[in-house]
């Protein structure tokens, strides 16, 4: 590619994690080099209209309808591109998103089809890391069209309680729950049915959260853990964006054993989900238990100011603005390895 590369940055969306996307997308513009890059921000509504936003003002907390539209084609179209998707939750990093990049043939940033629709698919990656033999939490699985009732009895016998509920295809902590109770059970599948069809119950774990980075294609290398003290019961998405309650220690305070367990662990999960470019790791830590148990796998990570993906990286000697241009030198390499392999098809 040529001296200068476009650095299409794709923000917004229209799940519920909106807001967080353009947070993640305007710190990214800041940090860019701009010797090296020629950052282009290209947003999408709630209603899914296409924009361009202006720059170098700083991009908005969200997008209106009421815009301009582009077309998408004609952005990626512009040689020497490289498009860095920044949108959170569905029709973002569910696979969807990733599947357009590659019908547009552009070289982007993250993980690909597979490995995004599965990390977003929180039932689907658990079973195929049990399939790997990986240490995971008692978890179960429900449809938001079981009586929740039923399910409720069913959860709180196998798994006791509290219990945790969640959509099984939603990030951030939206629609997530602690119960404590069977009628807390059976508000916290109704909450979470209301995001997702598919429904995840997860027995509670008590022990500290743990986050690893993981950077790189076929030869992915794992940050130092850090530690989330949540602010409140769980770190839910007031303390993630909106309280700033929560602490973020940077190294976790866990034995060095057990901080090498999480980094193996985390490029083990990377792998078998088949994940590329980055992702972030999530562990519950069981001091006198199990030990380090996987939680799930983030493939497009918060890169707000506080973040744990470029946090991580910049405690492990990686600063913000390196790290940006590790994912894209990432993502040319990986779209002219597949490059070479359509070539050989052929």
């Amino acid at each position: 590619m040529g001296s200068r590369t476009r650095l299409v940055l794709l923000f917004g969306g229209r799940s519920a994690e909106h807001d967080v996307s353009c947070v993640s997308a305007r710190h990214v513009a800041a940090a860019a080099d701009k010797d090296r890059f020629e950052v282009v921000a290209l947003g999408i509504t709630r209603e899914g209209q296409w924009q361009l936003a202006e720059l170098p003002e700083p991009l908005p907390d969200h997008l209106d309808a009421d815009g301009l539209g582009v077309a998408p084609a004609e952005i990626f179209a512009e040689p020497d591109s490289v498009v860095f998707p920044l949108v959170h939750g569905p029709m973002g990093e569910d696979g969807t998103l990733q599947g357009l990049l590659e019908v547009a043939d552009v070289p982007y940033v993250g993980s690909g089809v597979l490995a995004s629709s599965l990390c977003m698919d929180k039932a689907m990656a658990k079973l195929v890391c049990t399939q790997h033999g990986l240490p995971q939490c008692r978890y179960l699985s429900a449809s938001a069209d079981d009586d929740p009732e039923t399910v409720a009895r069913a959860a709180i016998a196998e798994l006791g309680l509290p219990l945790f509920v969640k959509p099984a295809n939603m990030g951030s902590s939206v629609g997530v729950s602690r119960a404590t109770t069977e009628l807390e059970a059976v508000q916290a599948l109704e909450a979470a049915g209301q995001y997702d069809q598919t429904i995840m119950i997860e027995e509670a774990i008590a022990g500290q959260e743990i986050e690893v980075s993981v950077l790189g294609n076929k030869d992915p290398v794992a940050s130092v853990p850090g530690e989330i003290v949540p602010g409140a019961e769980f770190y839910d998405y007031a303390d993630k964006y909106l309280t700033d309650g929560a602490k973020l220690l940077v190294p976790a305070e866990i034995p060095q054993s057990a901080a090498d367990e999480a980094r193996r662990l985390a490029i083990d999960a990377y792998r078998v989900l088949r994940c590329e470019g980055m992702a972030r790791v999530d562990f519950l830590y069981e001091p006198t238990g199990r030990g380090m148990l996987l939680s799930e796998v983030n493939t497009i990570p918060g890169f707000t100011p506080i973040s744990m993906y470029p946090k991580l990286w910049e405690a492990s000697g990686l600063p913000y603005p390196q790290l940006i241009e590790t994912l894209v030198d990432l993502a040319i390499e990986r779209y002219e390895r597949r490059l070479q392999h359509r070539r050989i098809d052929r």
